[in-house]
């Protein structure tokens, strides 16, 4: 299969009946724009931005208590200023489908290890957050409080979020499995006021208790005031150890919230907040000190998903997302997103190959899916078992496949055209925590080539630079945005005059957005993701700080210093080395080696701990005292020395060359990278 291979192209109904060739019509009709087709559409959205996003509020008929001054104060990134004036709740807008006429269809389809499939209709989930959320300002909990959660992928984490940001709380949420440091360090930054947690989580069919870690990250955070507590193992008749911690501050039960008197709709207030509230803080890792602490707005991530949803991933009612995520990944954040559609969602918390490989594919028939999604490298061992899941399940609900969280191959595409359904609009997206959307993804009028992503998307002002600034076409550059767009951050939390948050986007090309991925365009606008262009770590699209493990690893007595990347193999997959210096007189024995594994996976997560250790005699620096993460990791992806890393901006030049023998000769490295990276370095 080679790159760039037709597919797939979308029939005449298929496309004519997508939300974005109706929005083109309606844009058309109304004297907004001569748009004829996506791409015009495309150009005109990135080149007429204020107008663009007018349109899209107008469409949707966003709900504000008070009319906005104007679209846009200014282009100018960062503290572009997003409908000003405007008054408006996120959560309002997630459960405008809940209303009399569609009270009794399904909003959610749910699953866990031990629960069974089950439904919850759109009338259920809107009294459950009205129940929690009138339950949270009676304890006290004000517009600008921080709700976080420690919950695993269920109905009652999407209700707690629901109703946080109903009642103006500002949410944050980390997945059961992180390790107690890796939650504390995120917590910590924001002084939360209530904690959602559950007593522990199942996976591959194990159980994790987690009293003992609620008990210490709830001791770790002094102005937390109540926590609410899910008996979640308890409840499913599995049997734990943890209990619910009677002895803590403030502990409620969240039955004693979802059993409380119903209000009803007419009499439910949604806290509408000024354009800028904060409405969540997602956590992006760094290479230096605590995670990113990164704050979007109501109106930022609305307007974004409002387009996002509809247009690029095609969601309607009647429609069914399923994609494979965990409450600390902003995929999640997403999912729930997909209700602003009408559309239904799929939540399954648990090993997505557990009891058996093919699992979600099952999941999938079973709740009708009608868009999966899921990783290149879930895709990869489907291909290596032999699966083919259009012979083996009811697939036919199926219309989409979204393949996201790492870069994508031809041979990707092409096994689900294969083995999936001949017919299906193949999509693979690319964007970030830091937007919580996409820059590059979708489009149900165009077509599929193999291997590539279809398109920027709208609103999305996104090229592709050489490191000198200029405009790259059909080559490997950093990928920029050139103009503003609504869900950029408006803060890192605790960031005095936005110093982080500027070193983190613009300080390589002033105000321009780098988002630190590699990312090349060709001439028809399809689009190839390479990777991070940075040093920050990318396994199975969730983005690790090289900090956090260094944090972790050298507080074993035996390790000096440490090296970590992690390099984006064909197909999807992953190689993350660790690479350690040891004190005078140790070895890099086996004990060693768990006792860093075990460190990384408690303190930190799973996802932490890398596929092999090293021992090297020495960690390269560049003069002003930088580990040399980026190049070493060029290096390892195929790229020459001399293009890696300058030998004369190095502290210890000699430590490199392990690094250029390691790509050569290592037997647990044996892969080479596409030549354009290498010829476009």
């Amino acid at each position: 299969m080679s790159e760039g291979q037709l597919l797939w192209k979308p029939d005449a109904k298929f496309a004519a009946d997508s939300n974005v060739a109706h929005y083109i019509d309606w844009l058309r009709e109304s004297g907004r724009a001569e748009v004829s087709d996506y791409e015009s559409l495309r150009r005109w959205s990135v080149t007429e931005i204020e107008k663009f996003w007018r349109s899209v509020w107008d469409y949707f008929n966003v709900t504000s208590s008070t009319p906005y001054k104007q679209v846009l104060d200014r282009r100018v990134m960062p503290g572009a200023k997003w409908f000003e004036g405007s008054r408006v709740n996120y959560a309002e807008h997630l459960l405008r489908y809940a209303g009399q006429a569609r009270a009794d269809e399904v909003a959610f389809r749910h699953l866990t290890e031990f629960r069974p499939l089950a439904n919850m209709t759109w009338g259920d989930v809107a009294a459950a957050v009205r129940k929690v959320a009138t339950q949270l300002r009676k304890l006290g909990l004000k517009p600008g409080d921080r709700v976080v959660s420690y919950m695993p992928n269920v109905p009652e984490t999407a209700i707690a979020m629901m109703a946080s940001i109903a009642v103006g709380a500002v949410w944050s949420s980390a997945a059961p499995e992180f390790g107690v440091k890796t939650v504390i360090e995120r917590f910590s930054q924001i002084a939360p006021k209530l904690l959602f947690a559950a007593d522990g989580y199942q996976f591959g069919g194990k159980t994790f208790a987690r009293e003992a870690e609620v008990r210490k990250i709830a001791g770790e955070l002094p102005t937390l005031e109540h926590i609410v507590w899910l008996p979640y193992l308890e409840d499913g008749g599995i049997k734990a150890e943890s209990k619910m911690p009677v002895d803590l501050r403030g502990v409620l039960s969240w039955k004693a919230l979802i059993d409380a008197p119903d209000i009803s709709a007419a009499d439910f207030r949604f806290e509408r907040v000024e354009y800028d509230h904060p409405i969540w803080v997602v956590f992006s890792s760094g290479t230096t000190g605590l995670p990113k602490a990164i704050v979007h707005s109501h109106v930022g991530v609305l307007i974004e998903h409002l387009k996002l949803m509809h247009f690029h991933l095609g969601l309607k009612p009647g429609s069914t997302m399923f994609f494979y995520s965990t409450t600390g990944w902003m995929m999640w954040n997403l999912l729930i997103a997909a209700l602003l559609t009408g559309s239904s969602v799929v939540l399954y918390d648990g090993n997505p190959t557990w009891p058996n490989l093919d699992f979600l594919w099952r999941l999938a028939a079973d709740t009708g899916a009608t868009s999966f999604g899921a990783s290149p490298t879930f895709v990869q061992m489907m291909e290596k078992a032999g699966l083919k899941p259009g012979e083996q399940f009811d697939l036919s609900r199926l219309e989409s496949m979204l393949v996201a969280g790492a870069p994508s191959t031809p041979e990707t595409f092409a096994w689900c055209y294969r083995n999936v359904k001949p017919d299906l609009w193949v999509t693979s997206q690319s964007g970030g925590t830091e937007i919580c959307s996409g820059f590059v993804g979708a489009s149900p009028t165009l077509a599929v080539h193999a291997g590539e992503i279809q398109t920027r998307m709208l609103g999305m002002d996104v090229h592709s630079w050489s490191d000198d600034g200029k405009e790259l076409v059909d080559e490997v550059g950093e990928l920029v945005v050139l103009k503003p767009f609504p869900s950029m951050p408006i803060k890192f939390w605790n960031d005095e005059g936005g110093k982080r948050y500027h070193e983190s986007y613009f300080d390589t090309f002033p105000g321009v957005w780098r988002h630190g991925d590699f990312i090349k365009i060709n001439a028809r606008g399809g689009c190839y993701i390479y990777g991070r262009s940075d040093s920050t770590l990318n396994r199975y699209g969730v983005r690790i700080g090289t900090a956090e493990i260094y944090r972790a690893v050298e507080q074993e007595p035996e390790v000096a210093d440490s090296l970590i990347v992690c390099c984006e193999l064909p197909g999807g997959n992953f190689f993350m080395p660790l690479f350690v210096k040891l004190k005078p007189g140790f070895d890099l024995s086996d004990e060693v080696k768990a006792r860093i594994n075990k460190r990384l996976r408690e303190d930190c997560s799973p996802r932490h701990v890398p596929d092999k250790i090293y021992a090297v005699a020495a960690v390269p620096y560049t003069l002003t005292g930088k580990k040399m993460e980026v190049p070493v990791r060029k290096i390892l992806m195929g790229w020459p020395l001399e293009k890696a890393a300058s030998r004369d901006a190095m502290q210890n030049p000699e430590a490199i060359d392990y690094f250029v023998r390691f790509a050569d000769e290592s037997a647990d490295y044996t892969w080479r990278a596409p030549a354009a990276r290498t010829e476009n370095a």
